[in-house]
């Protein structure tokens, strides 16, 4: 299983948000290139990198930033946030990303992800932001009508290889993961599914290993290593044993 540190940038600032909510925020450097490079130090074999303001605003905000991150490391990392175009994604590839991240732009188009998936394959991962059950966009601000489960499944037949699921209502809180929900997609699917929100003490990571599920490919957090609730050296350790 993955550790993937995240490094949310907000007007070119390292930040978390509660609950997705942009008025309560926490900043905790302004230079995210270290902040990069320290977790690499630290053992990351991936980097989650969402662009806040372009996820709000649905164009991308902070490219400059995501590039100089992506030339600094030398793993990979996944980004997300703003991307609405082929050339949006084009050009994060090209510049290194391992991994794009959909969101708003599949829900309103899904014609638009059969062409970038026959494109660009396993390199296109789509975000499941939840709440209740139901899935968001327009940077969580708006929640639509569409069942996760079902949206994840119209996503595999899409041949969308990796997922991204995370429940608002516990990101940022340190409350740990919404694993009944995270339950139910593992098993709604067989393509990768990397957990999100609330991830917050090595306890998490002991549980999500324990789900014992084959295509759980790994679990993003981002409060907890800063805030020092989680190390991630620990983490990365733990999930490097065999099962």
């Amino acid at each position: 299983m993955i550790i993937f540190p995240a490094i949310d940038i907000q007007v070119g600032r390292v930040v978390r948000l509660i609950q997705g909510k942009f008025d309560q925020v926490s900043e905790y450097s302004q230079d995210p290139v270290e902040i990069a490079c320290q977790w690499v130090n630290q053992g990351a074999q991936w980097l989650h990198l969402v662009d806040l303001d372009g996820a709000k605003l649905g164009k991308i905000q902070n490219y400059d930033t995501m590039t100089r991150i992506m030339d600094a490391v030398s793993v990979p990392v996944q980004i997300g946030g703003g991307i609405w175009t082929e050339k949006d994604i084009k050009n994060y590839i090209e510049n290194g990303a391992g991994r794009v991240i959909l969101g708003t732009r599949i829900i309103e188009d899904r014609g638009f992800l059969k062409e970038i998936v026959e494109k660009w394959g396993e390199k296109i991962a789509v975000a499941l932001d939840c709440t209740n059950g139901m899935v968001a966009q327009r940077g969580w601000t708006t929640t639509t009508e569409l069942k996760a489960a079902d949206f994840a499944r119209e996503m595999e037949s899409a041949g969308v290889s990796t997922l991204i699921y995370t429940d608002i209502k516990r990101d940022g809180m340190l409350g740990g993961p919404d694993f009944e929900g995270l339950t139910t997609i593992l098993k709604t699917v067989k393509v990768s599914v990397i957990a999100s929100g609330g991830i917050a003490s090595i306890e998490d990571i002991q549980k999500l290993r324990a789900l014992n599920a084959p295509n759980l490919l790994g679990a993003i957090t981002g409060k907890a290593l800063y805030e020092g609730r989680l190390n991630l050296k620990e983490a990365l350790q733990l999930c490097s044993q065999n099962e």
